[in-house]
């Protein structure tokens, strides 16, 4: 549409935003000739989908006739409309005789459907677009902020588009006895293999949606112990891991890594005073890492926004995502509002971890402290309520591992050398059993194995 602006004298040009007004009639007329088509249009198009407001005012008053066990045809459509005082609004008899000549092909009431769905979700990406415009604007508003809001919103966006129906419980069951069936005849996992036997037989892997949490007190190995997992899944399925370190740089993770590759001691890495063997070693695994799809990211200060950002970015560029590992809970922030409350705060960053997990299917481990109250016991050996004052770890967790190594704490059993006994409790298993795991943790390669179980 063009309109000339007296006080510029300039012509400019009104946009309207996308819509399809042929796809709304037929849709509309499909609806006063079909209960079927009431039923199949309900379960995906809402008021917004229509672009016109009087399609959204017949749409509302079929919806109302609907859910009131009203036949639906032009006749009740017309008195219910005049009954309320709708039909002038709508504009009047004449609006709904041309959608009564209008003859629809209900074999493509679907494709209708979808054109319409597309033109309202092309609005509201438009529409998103100003909000996100005009509030970069506000200087005063965090940036955190508007990209989290953002992103929120266009992920709503993108849900929409996928448009997953609800299941029935026919469905669902069925689709559990296939798995049921395939499991049967597969002795594979379920979920990701760790790579140590005896905790992937108490937890057939690591399952897509889980927050795992790996707790223990400082210098216990969790970061070593993730990292092992990282090295065991990457050469196991060639999946890309997200490592997100905010304790460690990105240099000190690597030396790790090829002190566990190499059997080279780490402090010796770090000199490069090397054998000329040693130095094969280090090269030959460096080309093999380096081609490894693992990707480390010691962003200091990590919030939700900037993790949820990233895992997007590896999904858009990989196509798929393996496992996602945070080293550690207490370090990360939580930039959408501010509280003097820091249990409040871990809580959400929990509960905003478990959500990622689902949203994006991926196993999700979460490295995290404990309760200084272990060494104010006797028996020093950690529960699950050490977890207490990290916020709602115990009710988000799907499974909850705990390291713990005697000789920490026994002064009488500390001995110079390589290889110690650590224990890995599984103190939360959502769905299997818990108990105790032995491993061996040698501190020259920063590895830890199975050991053979009684």
């Amino acid at each position: 549409m063009q309109k000339f602006n007296k006080n510029t004298g300039q012509l400019t040009i009104k946009k309207y935003l996308p819509h399809n007004f042929l796809a709304e009639k037929i849709i509309l007329s499909s609806l006063l000739i079909s209960s079927e088509a009431i039923d199949i249009t309900l379960k995906t198009l809402t008021l917004e989908s229509f672009y016109f407001k009087n399609h959204q005012e017949i749409y509302k008053a079929i919806i109302t006739m609907s859910q009131q066990k009203i036949p639906v045809d032009i006749l009740t459509l017309n008195t219910f409309l005049q009954d309320n005082g709708l039909l002038e609004k709508v504009g009047g008899v004449k609006v709904l005789i041309e959608l009564i000549n209008q003859i629809p092909n209900l074999v493509y009431l679907e494709e209708y459907i979808r054109l319409v769905q597309d033109k309202f979700l092309r609005r509201s990406l438009i529409q998103l677009g100003y909000k996100t415009i005009n509030s970069g604007y506000i200087t005063n508003l965090p940036l955190e902020t508007i990209l989290y809001e953002f992103e929120i919103e266009a992920f709503n966006i993108t849900n929409k588009i996928k448009n997953d129906p609800l299941a029935n419980s026919a469905e669902l069951f069925s689709s559990i006895f296939s798995e049921l069936k395939k499991k049967s005849l597969d002795s594979t996992l379920y979920g990701l293999s760790s790579g140590f036997y005896h905790l992937d037989s108490l937890t057939q892997g690591f399952q897509k949606s889980d927050l795992i949490i790996i707790a223990g007190r400082p210098s216990m190995g969790k970061t070593a112990f993730s990292l092992n997992i990282t090295l065991n899944i990457i050469k196991h399925y060639q999946l890309p891991v997200l490592f997100f370190s905010l304790e460690m740089s990105k240099e000190q993770l690597i030396y790790r890594l090829l002190a566990n590759e190499t059997n080279i001691n780490q402090m010796r890495l770090r000199t490069g005073k090397l054998s000329k063997n040693e130095w094969l070693k280090v090269i030959t695994k460096i080309k093999e890492l380096s081609i490894s799809p693992l990707f480390l990211d010691d962003t200091p200060n990590l919030s939700i926004a900037d993790i949820r950002s990233k895992i997007k970015t590896i999904l858009f560029e990989q196509n798929q995502i393996g496992l996602v590992i945070i080293d550690y809970l207490q370090l990360m922030q939580n930039s959408t509002f501010s509280t003097n409350n820091r249990v409040q705060e871990l809580s959400y960053i929990t509960r905003a971890l478990k959500s990622i997990a689902r949203e994006f299917k991926v196993p999700l481990i979460v490295l995290s402290q404990l309760s200084r109250n272990v060494e104010t016991r006797i028996n020093k050996r950690p529960i699950l309520s050490d977890l207490r004052e990290s916020g709602s770890i115990e009710q988000d967790a799907d499974l909850v591992l705990m390291l713990y190594r005697e000789n920490y704490y026994n002064l009488e059993k500390k001995d110079d050398s390589i290889s110690t006994r650590v224990e890995l409790i599984i103190a939360k298993h959502r769905n299997g059993p818990t108990g105790i795991i032995e491993l061996e943790f040698n501190s020259t390669k920063m590895e830890f194995s199975s050991v053979q179980q009684n």
